[in-house]
This record gives structure tokens, sequence and C-alpha cells, in this order.
């Protein structure tokens, strides 16, 4: 009995994680493209371990390389790429804390500003896609509530789960 239940509690739990974690449209509504401030974009997000960085552009024009470090980012050296991506919508989940720097990999894009540094936090806490006062879509807000709801779900669930299990 008290098996199930210490299952059903790591299985919510893991779900839970899941539920919290947010999905970052790189450069909010406008997307990873050469006219986005990514500086000013990235300042106004809080990125956890667990989100995801979600890049949408159009294949082919753009494309997003990871760089190997800060003085890759300054520089633009894009021979020290850890990874390179060009599906036009990109997702890299964000495993661990520390800071990682993307960059477009079209000649001179880079150069241009297109590249962003990120900043990720340890904890479980809820992170923050897109605060009002940033260039958020409709569509990104109402992604942003329906976590928050699936989450109380998740939550709920649980409990009933677990009442269940000891009623029988």
């Amino acid at each position: 009995m008290e098996y199930r239940v210490c299952l059903v509690l790591v299985f919510v739990a893991l779900i839970t994680k899941e539920a919290m974690a947010a999905q970052h449209v790189v450069g909010g509504s406008q997307g990873w493209e050469e006219s986005t401030d990514f500086s000013s974009w990235a300042s106004g997000q809080k990125f956890k371990v667990g989100d995801q960085l979600v890049f949408k552009y159009t294949s082919g024009l753009h494309s997003v390389v990871e760089l190997g470090g800060e003085s890759a980012y300054k520089s633009c050296g894009l021979g020290t790429a850890l990874n390179s991506m060009n599906t036009g919508n990109d997702v890299v989940k964000l495993n661990k804390p520390g800071t990682r720097y993307f960059a477009c990999g079209t000649l001179g894009h880079c150069g241009q500003g297109m590249k962003v540094k990120i900043t990720v936090e340890s904890g479980t806490a809820p992170s923050t896609p897109e605060s009002p006062s940033s260039s958020s879509s409709p569509a990104a807000s109402s992604a942003s509530a329906m976590h928050s709801y699936f989450a109380t779900f998740v939550l709920l669930t649980a409990l009933v789960a677990t009442s269940l299990l000891y009623m029988f």
C-alpha cells in the first residue's frame, strides 16, 4: 500500500515539474529575426532549469548555433559551435544552471546583433516567459495561463489519486 502511494507521489512530482517549466519563444512575438533586440528581450525573462527555448524563424534564411563561451559570443566565433540547428522551430532544453550563448549561423547576422546570452538559474519556482510589459502576443499569455491551469489540474489529480489509494 505505501509502495503505491510513493509511486503515485513520484509520478505526480515529475509531471508537476514539467507542467511548471516554461517555454520561452526567443525574441517574443518577433521571433528569431534580425530586427529583434535580443538583449532587451532576455533581460525581461527569468530562465530556470527545465525551461525550454524555442527559436522560431524562416528556415533557410536563419539558423541557430550554440556557441562555446563568452569570447565566442562577443566575437561571433561560429567555429566553436557546440550545436547547430536549422529547422525554423528549434527547441533547446535548459537542463542545468549557467550561461549559454546562441547566435545566427548565417554569414553576417551575428555581427549585426542576432545573438542572445541566456543565464539559467537553478531552482524549481515557475519561470516567467513573456512579461506583460514585453512584446507578448495574446497566444503567449494564453499559453502561460494554460501552464498554470495544467499544473493545478495535476496537483488536484494527485490529491484525488492519493485519497483513493488510502481508501482501498
